[in-house]
């Protein structure tokens, strides 16, 4: 493989969901997040280590076959980022796609239509309730999830924060009361949509306005 060519070949053994060793080098998959090792997520009332199913789905995915990751870039950490597959495969979309890690929307939009089958298909973590990895590397945790999750229908009850945060498959959208689509969404917290008090607010969070 041409150096030029930033790309790295080789058996890979798993660091977690989202992490591989090719002969030494770190590579971080690009575009999506995984939970992490120690992180915990809920199905059916029942707490579960969905970090270590992320990496036993994808160690499970590449077995002993070679893995072929094309460079991106690199991050803050050191570590290569990278489109990794396996067999002609994107992992990365692979992982997605089964619901072991989310469209990571902050670097890339390159998965998000693979998270919203994975979101249909109640696949891997969507079975459930969760924390977005990276809110959890903040320091959420899924009790205080479902919380906020409670506090945000009771003040959205008030009337005092009405617009409406929906997934859909064209990604994080938000609806304004008197919007065409408004009084036809549905909120479902537990999925991950959410109730907003100002549009900064769902700006912020990575939510943009619904075209009407």
């Amino acid at each position: 493989v041409s150096s030029a060519a930033a790309d790295h070949v080789g058996t890979a053994s798993v660091v977690d969901g989202d992490t591989l060793d090719i002969h030494g080098t770190r590579i971080r998959l690009h575009g999506i997040d995984a939970p992490e090792s120690g992180q915990l997520c809920e199905t059916h009332g029942k707490p579960y280590r969905c970090g270590q199913q992320a990496a036993l789905a994808l160690a499970d995915k590449i077995g002993r076959r070679a893995v072929s990751c094309e460079e991106r870039d690199q991050d803050h950490y050191g570590r290569i980022v990278a489109v990794c597959s396996v067999g002609g495969e994107d992992l990365n979309a692979w992982m997605v796609s089964k619901g072991w890690a989310l469209a990571y929307r902050q670097y890339s939009t390159d998965y998000a239509a693979n998270e919203l089958e994975a979101h249909r298909a109640r696949e891997g973590i969507w079975r459930g309730n969760f924390v977005e990895p990276w809110n959890w590397r903040r320091g959420a945790r899924l009790e205080e999830s479902e919380a906020n999750a409670q506090r945000s229908v009771a003040v959205a009850a008030s009337n005092d924060c009405r617009i409406k945060g929906n997934i859909s498959r064209n990604g994080r959208i938000y609806h304004v009361p008197g919007g065409k689509w408004y009084d036809r969404t549905r909120i479902n917290t537990s999925a991950g949509e959410r109730w907003f008090c100002s549009e900064a607010e769902a700006w912020a969070a990575g939510w943009r306005r619904s075209k009407e």
